[in-house]
C-alpha cells in the first residue's frame, strides 16, 4: 500500500510538471514554441541513440545471413592456405549462425555500454565476416 502511495505522489508530480509546462509552451510565440518542440526531438534523439544506431545492424545482419544461407555451399571453407585449399570445414549453419551471433553480441556490448559509438563500430564490422566466408568460398584462390 505503501508504494501505491509513493506511486500516486509520484505520478501526480510528474502530471503537475507537465501542466506546468504546457503553460509555458502556450505564453511562447510561434517561432519559441517551433524551437522549444525541436529540441525536445533531439532530446530524445539523443536518449534513443542507441535503439537508432542498432536498428540498421539488426537488419543487415538479418539480410546477410538469409542470403549466406541460401548461397553458401553445404560445407564452409575456413583458413585458406597458400595453395588454395581450405584447412578446415564448417557446416553452412555455423557459417551463417556464428556471425550472426557474434553481431547480436557486439550489439548487446553496445546496449550495456555508457558509451555506444564503439561498441557499434565493432558491430559494423563484425557484418564483414559474413561477407568475408561467402566470397572466399565463392570465388576461391
Amino acid at each position: 500500500m505503501a508504494k501505491l502511495e509513493g506511486f500516486t505522489k509520484k505520478w501526480n508530480g510528474f502530471q503537475k510538471q507537465v501542466e506546468e509546462e504546457r503553460e509555458v509552451t502556450r505564453k511562447l510565440s510561434p517561432y519559441a514554441k517551433f524551437k522549444h518542440v525541436v529540441g525536445l526531438i533531439v532530446t530524445w534523439l539523443f536518449r534513443l541513440r542507441k535503439v537508432f544506431l542498432a536498428i540498421p545492424v539488426v537488419y543487415y545482419a538479418l539480410k546477410i545471413a538469409r542470403y549466406n544461407a541460401a548461397h553458401l555451399p553445404e560445407l564452409v571453407g575456413i583458413n585458406l592456405e597458400s595453395n588454395g585449399a581450405f584447412a578446415d570445414f564448417i557446416s553452412r549453419n555455423t557459417a551463417v549462425m556464428g556471425p550472426l551471433v557474434l553481431t547480436a553480441g557486439c550489439l548487446v556490448l553496445m546496449f550495456c555500454s555508457r558509451k555506444a559509438l564503439y561498441p557499434w563500430a565493432v558491430s559494423v564490422f563484425s557484418l564483414l565476416l559474413p561477407l568475408v566466408l561467402l566470397f572466399s568460398n565463392l570465388y576461391p584462390s
